[in-house]
């Protein structure tokens, strides 16, 4: 049996900035660059080729970094939680495309599930992370976020 591979995650932290807006931020609300920062560092510290400098979109950040040979993205982003003092961060792993293959659909493909596995090690084995739920991106996109589980990996 294939194993379906879960692209988005959802998580809690307040260990990072949210609340210090950076001058070099796209926008006022654009936090996510130190956590960035830590993932790509952690993935180097296992051994995998992660990008030094995150960079930016007017939503949040993202890197890249090397599972079997193939480059995939992590973009991450936040929202407020239930109260001010609890965030949600939310990431999503696709794959590093061209242009084109990008339009046609391209990212969301033939993610590596050691990709995956990868960042949820880091994830779930973080004292500073808590609630590490992983969603199909359809079920995410659909606002079925309840369907999340605490792997990135269903059969």
């Amino acid at each position: 049996m294939e194993t379906t591979v879960k692209t988005v995650v959802t998580f809690k932290s307040s260990t990072f900035n949210m609340s210090e807006p950076r001058e070099y931020f796209v926008n006022p609300s654009c936090f996510g660059d130190d956590l960035a920062k830590w993932l790509a560092e952690q993935l180097r510290s296992k051994g995998y080729q992660a990008s030094e400098v995150p960079g930016q979109e007017d939503f949040g950040w993202y890197f890249t970094f090397v599972e079997s040979g193939v480059e995939h993205c992590f973009v991450i982003g936040h929202r407020a939680g239930d109260d001010d003092t609890e965030y949600l961060w939310i990431g999503w792993l696709e794959r590093s495309r061209g242009f084109v293959a990008s339009v046609l659909g391209g990212r969301q493909r033939d993610v590596q599930p050691d990709a995956a596995g990868a960042i949820h090690e880091i994830l779930s084995s973080s004292p500073q992370i808590q609630n590490v739920r992983w969603h199909l991106r359809r079920d995410f996109d659909s606002g079925r976020q309840k369907t999340g589980t605490p792997t990135p990996f269903s059969d």
